[in-house]
């Protein structure tokens, strides 16, 4: 009885080294997500790098940095005229991700961007203001190499403003990468 009492311990030990056996850069990911819309009314390009962690096999949490440029034509009220106003947009977000099957997840995540515009449909003066983005959605990873790979997520704003939102809908695709 001591003896598979002894060989039980023994068992719990190699498990317990077995899970401190995954360092802390082996559950950091880095990566990024790019996106675009090009148009003659509106135009953005988005460029996100990004760097999580795994908290789990199938969780993970991380932040990101976010730079747009951003090009949308405004129509002045009553004359009709147009204007654009061309900026960058920065700002930041952190996001969580689970796994729901082998290569989909879910995903959520909060955003705040600095952004110009013109509030005023009757001027061409301009505000910059953070604006903030809640989105929910999912995507698929496909694995290439090691823990990295390529992801395409669909995104839907909870926040979306149609004024002063950098992006042309409140749906958002993006194609990313991450090693």
């Amino acid at each position: 009885m001591s003896l598979s009492s002894l060989q039980a311990q023994i068992y719990f030990e190699e498990k317990a080294e077995e899970a401190d056996s995954v360092s802390f850069m082996d559950r950091v990911y880095f990566g990024g997500n790019f996106s675009f819309n090009i148009g003659t009314d509106f135009t953005y390009i988005d460029v996100s790098p990004l760097a999580g962690y795994m908290v789990t096999d199938d969780f993970s949490a991380g932040l990101g940095a976010t730079y747009l440029y951003l090009s949308r034509k405004y129509i002045l009220l009553p004359s009709r005229n147009t204007f654009k106003v061309s900026s960058s947009v920065y700002g930041g977000r952190t996001f969580l991700r689970h796994n729901i099957f082998e290569n989909y997840f879910a995903h959520m995540e909060f955003e705040a961007l600095n952004v110009e515009f013109a509030p005023n449909p009757y001027s061409e003066a301009t505000n910059r203001e953070w604006v903030p983005g809640l989105f929910i959605g999912g995507g698929a990873f496909q694995p290439i190499f090691g823990k990295g790979g390529i992801n395409i997520t669909v995104l839907y704003n909870l926040l979306h403003d149609d004024l002063r939102s950098p992006y042309g809908s409140a749906l958002v695709i993006r194609g990313g990468i991450t090693f």
